[in-house]
């Protein structure tokens, strides 16, 4: 793992337990909540300030819990949230990460606000999480006004035809191209401007119910080669949100965490959604947790491939269940 993973600092984010309190209470202090010092503005003050200082290349912030009833609430807080990274984030740019439309474009324009104060050396290009194709001829055009980064999510409106009714590599690959196409072709974006996402699967329930079809976990980290062995399609990103990857397991979770990522820079991933903290892409993973995430991997719809990771997860979850009192 020689090359530098490009970090994308996950703990901003409302659907963590301890931070989505501390966001509640926040919010709830008033007009002058994000200014008069309390300790839950002391608390996302600390987020924000160690990410930068834990080696952060961006500052993801997600307030999609917020504006599950009333997306407005969302959109405001995400102005909010703008101005504390670009107050406390010693230079490192934010990500606005949200699956709605209007939250990213409030708090891309906020971050170019002209009211806002920026520190030195003026605004570090944004980055937007997530655009589609079924998305993109409503945030790409904002290209024209704002510089910005943004993360091509591969998924989509239509029905998949992939073995096991779901997307195929050949299918993301597809969304890949177009995306590309568009962003580079009609709106002016560089190709270092483009992270694709092929999205992260749980290892726990990456198990295919019929034989013949490939784990998700397959499926993902071969798009991520499939894009980066297109030579027109040279000098951009792949990111993948970590995290999700060990959902359900029952312990070791940035062990694995650290191997997938391991591994995943194998097939070409160079950035990731994830704790800065750990460091990820610099530690190395220990062998056996990257045997196991080379099974999923190489897990192509063959028996043979599906025993091997369904053996290896057997294993993993007996040695580190907790036992029972």
């Amino acid at each position: 793992m020689k090359e530098a993973l490009i970090s994308i600092g996950e703990s901003v984010h409302a659907s963590i337990p301890k931070t989505g309190k501390e966001m509640a209470q926040l919010a709830e202090l008033g007009p002058d909540a994000y200014l008069a010092p309390s300790e839950p503005l002391n608390y996302i003050k600390a987020l924000i300030e160690s990410q930068a200082r834990d080696g952060a290349d961006y500052i993801a912030v997600n307030l999609d819990a917020f504006g599950e009833s009333e997306p407005q609430v969302a959109v405001d807080m995400m102005l909010e949230y703008v101005r504390m990274v670009r107050k406390w984030g010693n230079g490192v740019p934010i990500c606005i990460d949200s699956s709605n439309d209007d939250i990213l474009i409030a708090g891309l324009k906020e971050w170019y606000s002209e009211n806002s104060k920026f520190p030195a050396g003026g605004r570090a290009q944004p980055l937007i999480n997530s655009v589609k194709v079924y998305t993109m001829d409503n945030m790409l055009p904002l290209k024209k006004d704002y510089d910005y980064a943004f993360v091509g999510l591969l998924v989509s409106e239509e029905a998949p035809t992939g073995p096991g009714g779901s997307h195929s590599v050949d299918e993301l690959y597809s969304l890949a191209k177009r995306i590309f196409d568009a962003a580079v072709g009609q709106y002016g974006f560089k190709s270092r401007q483009i992270f694709f996402d092929s999205t992260v699967f749980p290892l726990a329930i990456d198990m295919p119910m019929e034989s013949g079809v490939p784990g998700y976990t397959y499926r993902a980290f071969e798009t991520i080669k499939k894009i980066k062995s297109d030579p027109k399609m040279n000098g951009v990103h792949c990111s993948l949100g970590v995290s999700n990857c060990v959902r359900d397991l029952p312990g070791r979770k940035i062990g694995v965490c650290r191997a997938y990522v391991a591994k995943a820079m194998e097939y070409g991933l160079d950035a990731a959604i994830v704790n800065v903290a750990h460091h990820y892409g610099v530690v190395e993973p220990a062998p056996e947790l990257l045997e196991l995430v080379d099974a999923y991997a190489k897990m192509d719809g063959s028996a043979e491939r599906m025993n091997k990771a369904m053996a290896l997860m057997g294993k993993f979850c007996r040695e580190n269940r907790k036992p029972t009192q």
